[in-house]
């Protein structure tokens, strides 16, 4: 039994929650697959519940432990099973928090509604958990799920009593990505009664917490201060010596990485050594040099095959520069460089510093205001069209004419951003929705579109069944499937809106609550994203279920690659700042803090080789990258 093992075994016979902690390649999977493994073997009446972030998670554990007792899922899944079958606390549950507005439904229902509500033709509704929200339909999808277990837990005794009864084990792998809520439900709201106990454990590491909407860390629960101990897993099973050096240095915590002592591990020689590995820092000072440059002299000076994608990976932090190479431009220009939207934040600006009323006003009588108003060139200077604004709206005059009828404080609230088209949450193809997304209602309801066609080609019948409300009962039905999926797929040149029209005429995906919330809500997008080709859309899902060699620093975590090639480029994204990564002494900035964390996950995916590239960086970042990956290995590739 390895060290880390018994120390876990030794917390739960003294009754403690854990937490193990472990760098990025250190097997935290290995040990959570052991810890189940012990925990049956003490108790092989007992259940164990695992929850994990992804599907693809739930079938590895489940193929590593094949037992009765073991019940792996994700965390919705988890929850809604401990609250499906609770359907008057259910209704009661969304009765409130809709009256609440903690859970949103259609404008034209007047609030507050009372207990008839899910009453339909005399009888109550079944609540459903599904994909797709429709609460006046009694169907809820991931993020209303969350909110209703958190207010049935703290709401109803009983319910608590029943899941610590059915659950005495509940283990909690890559716990830092997990929603505060669930840790509040979990270490707060189950221990308000201690009349059954429940072994909490959780697996984890938060210098791999790069989503915000995460918990992060749970310091706040940890011994002596709370009731959660920590075991820490030092060995790293996958990087090189010169990686671990350097992410050692990245770490903003205690926790010091060391190689395995397994000699079977994948970073050990067969003499028994660790692999040394090699960790460089390239740099250019001139406008000229391009990603060609880099991957050219990678190639010639440390033989990297940049043709394996297999083998060798390029990181970005943004999604532009990929958006034109993978085929889905138009949609990145819609959510990230939309020139009416951009001008209509000039324009809102300068409004909100000149106290502009704009009550019941529409947006071309504002500028006519502004025109007639405003006639000193420094003030129409201030909110006039740039030539990139100008030439777009000269080329799209009827878009431009349509948004000088909206209202204007509508059109100032339509908001709009590359994250709402492309979530970095997502990891796996089977991973549609999560809860915290920041992808539209319109983005969502595309996916499911082309998920459904993914998962009917490829075979995978039963997933497709729970993504659709196509019913399959009769062999006609089943022809009647096929032709469906058939229109579907042959989107030849229909645009957007005239899939997502088809979709719901087949019933393959309905048009639902939230889709029609974001039409009225965001009008201007929403319609701009109807005309454009299907095909972009097709593109934009291959590209998010990694079928192409394009890859974003967020999507790589929990992957690895011989090389790997990190561009320190924040693409104009204020969340991160890189110089400030090298140069910055306040670890507790959250900038700081969440560029150090991407880095660190990039960098430990390195197998073998790792080099990072910084255009015409500060002499204060080239010393700190001396210190960090020693005066060798600082290089600078510039053409002489």
């Amino acid at each position: 039994m390895g060290e880390e093992l018994m120390q876990i075994m030794q917390h739960i016979h003294n009754g403690h929650h854990f937490l193990l902690s472990g760098g990025a390649g250190s097997g935290k999977t290995y040990t959570l697959v052991q810890v189940i493994k012990e925990i049956i073997k003490e108790n092989p009446t007992s259940l164990i519940a695992c929850i994990t972030y992804t599907n693809a998670a739930v079938r590895e554990i489940e193929s590593r432990v094949n037992h009765e007792n073991l019940r792996v899922s994700t965390i919705h899944d988890f929850l809604w099973e401990c609250i499906g079958s609770f359907q008057k606390e259910l209704r009661d549950s969304l009765i409130e928090l809709i009256n609440e507005r903690e859970i949103s439904i259609n404008a034209n229902v007047n609030l507050p509604i009372n207990s008839d509500f899910f009453i339909k033709e005399g009888e109550f509704l079944h609540i459903q958990y599904k994909e797709y929200l429709r609460v006046s339909d009694g169907i809820i999808s991931h993020d209303e799920v969350l909110r209703v277990a958190n207010y049935m837990f703290t709401h109803y005794k009983k319910l608590r009593k029943i899941v610590k009864g059915t659950y005495p084990f509940i283990l909690i792998d890559e716990y830092q990505d997990t929603s505060p809520l669930v840790i509040k439900i979990l270490l707060e709201t189950f221990d308000e009664d201690d009349s059954r106990s429940c072994h909490i454990g959780f697996f984890g590491d938060v210098m791999q917490a790069i989503y915000d909407d995460g918990i992060g860390d749970i310091n706040t629960y940890k011994y002596p201060n709370g009731k959660v101990y920590e075991v820490k897993k030092e060995q790293n099973r996958r990087s090189p010596q010169t990686v671990i050096d350097l992410a050692n240095k990245i770490r903003l915590d205690d926790l010091v990485q060391r190689p395995s002592k397994d000699k079977t591990a994948p970073n050990m020689m067969k003499d028994g050594q660790v692999k040394i590995g090699r960790a460089i820092f390239i740099y250019s000072r001139t406008e000229s040099t391009t990603i060609y440059d880099i991957r050219k002299y990678l190639h010639d000076n440390e033989s990297w095959n940049f043709d394996d994608s297999q083998t060798t990976k390029e990181l970005n932090l943004t999604h532009r520069l990929i958006a034109g190479k993978a085929g889905f431009n138009t949609l990145m220009e819609i959510h990230a460089g939309d020139c009416i939207l951009k001008y209509r934040n000039k324009v809102d600006n300068f409004i909100k510093h000149n106290l502009v009323n704009t009550d019941d006003k529409t947006f071309g009588e504002i500028l006519t205001f502004l025109n007639n108003t405003f006639t000193d060139e420094r003030s129409r200077k201030s909110f006039s069209q740039t030539s990139a604004m100008e030439n777009f709206i000269k080329n799209n005059q009827a878009l431009y004419d349509k948004v000088l009828n909206y209202p204007y404080n509508k059109f100032v609230k339509m908001y709009v951003s590359s994250d709402q088209l492309i979530d970095d949450k997502k990891q796996e193809e089977d991973e549609t929705s999560k809860t915290g997304s920041r992808r539209s209602e319109l983005i969502r309801h595309l996916m499911k579109i082309e998920r459904c066609i993914y998962l009917y080609s490829s075979g995978r019948v039963e997933d497709f069944l729970k993504s659709t409300e196509k019913k399959i009962e009769t062999i006609t039905d089943k022809r009647s499937l096929h032709e469906a999926i058939d229109l579907l797929s042959n989107v030849e040149d229909k645009n957007i809106g005239e899939i997502i029209d088809l979709a719901d005429k087949l019933d393959i995906v309905k048009k639902d609550d939230t889709l029609e919330r974001y039409a009225e809500r965001c009008p201007y997008v929403y319609e701009r994203v109807l005309t454009v080709p299907y095909k972009e859309v097709q593109h934009l899902y291959k590209y998010l279920e990694g079928m192409t060699p394009f890859s974003t620093q967020h999507k790589t975590k929990g992957t690895e690659f011989d090389n790997v090639l990190v561009i320190l480029d924040n693409g104009k994204w204020n969340n991160y700042n890189f110089e400030k990564l090298f140069t910055s002494s306040k670890l507790q900035d959250s900038v700081v803090q969440r560029t150090r964390k991407i880095f660190y996950v990039c960098c430990t995916r390195s197998k073998e080789n790792l080099a990072v590239y910084y255009h015409k960086p500060s002499d204060e970042v080239l010393t700190k990258a001396k210190e960090w990956f020693g005066t060798d290995c600082v290089i600078k590739i510039d053409k002489s």
